[in-house]
């Protein structure tokens, strides 16, 4: 069996383990359907642009030799909301209880995903380096030392809109995920194809999702992430009593671009 093929079958594997826990986790959990099909791309763990993370991020973003010595590829998905989730969120100030509750499970989902594709590389003798959903950043300067989405750009599941976030296939409303694997997919690197999708950027349409921040963050053509996070901070507060929500969401929702690639 030649290398791409033996990767071909590997790869398929992941999607079926990534599509089965998400189904498994919302029949276990007794939740309606909450996501929709996941996007999954793998790249190389020595392609040349994850070099520019120390510009784009920080330079204390972290390589994935960093996370797994012997890393050979990144796999990389996103894991986009049902639209009631979305809909629930475009009225009031405070996150919805739909959007708070979809965070929270995502990020448990996230972990769920991570063990069981740990398991999985196991059994043909490989390992995987595994990184949390969220809180893996600095909490002064509120930069993450691994950017879930900065990685799924590099990868080709999206492309950044004006609010930052990543716009994908199935619109920016989700949550991403990132694992670090020694196994090497060599030639076949499953990268999708990159281009423009935020309307502001392509023909100055748009940026409705900057006028939509309830706190004025992107206020003077730039990004104040600590309004931005006090924010999420009140949404803590706010959705306690669900668990730990630091969220907001509303530069995301009632958008070209929520649901879809516009």
């Amino acid at each position: 069996m030649s290398i791409i093929l033996k990767s071909i079958i590997m790869y398929e594997k992941i999607i079926k383990t990534i599509e089965l826990t998400i189904s498994n986790y919302e029949l276990n959990n007794h939740l309606n359907k909450m996501w929709k099909k996941p996007i999954i791309g793998i790249i190389s763990a020595k392609n040349e642009k994850l070099e520019t993370l120390k510009k784009s991020v920080s330079i204390e973003h972290l390589m994935p030799d960093d996370i797994l010595p012997d890393a050979k590829s990144i796999i990389s998905f996103f894991i986009p909301f049902q639209e009631n989730i979305i809909m629930s969120n475009i009225i009031g100030t405070m996150a919805s209880e739909e959007w708070a509750m979809a965070y929270i499970k995502t990020n448990d989902l996230i972990k769920i995903i991570n063990n069981e594709i740990e398991v999985l590389m196991a059994h043909y003798g490989y390992k995987i380096g595994k990184i949390p959903a969220t809180h893996n950043f600095d909490v002064k300067k509120l930069i993450s030392n691994w950017s879930h989405r900065h990685i799924a750009y590099i990868v080709g599941i999206g492309a950044f809109g004006i609010n930052n976030m990543l716009i994908t296939k199935n619109g920016c409303c989700g949550r991403l995920g990132s694992i670090i694997t020694n196994y090497d997919f060599d030639e076949y690197n499953q990268i999708y194809e990159k281009n423009e999708k935020c309307l502001k950027k392509i023909n100055g349409s748009c940026g409705i999702c900057q006028k939509k921040c309830i706190v004025n963050a992107y206020e003077n053509g730039g990004y104040n992430r600590h309004k931005c996070y006090e924010q999420c901070l009140k949404n803590v507060e706010y959705h306690k009593r669900i668990g730990y929500a630091d969220i907001c969401g509303k530069c995301l929702v009632d958008l070209p671009c929520s649901i879809k690639e516009p």
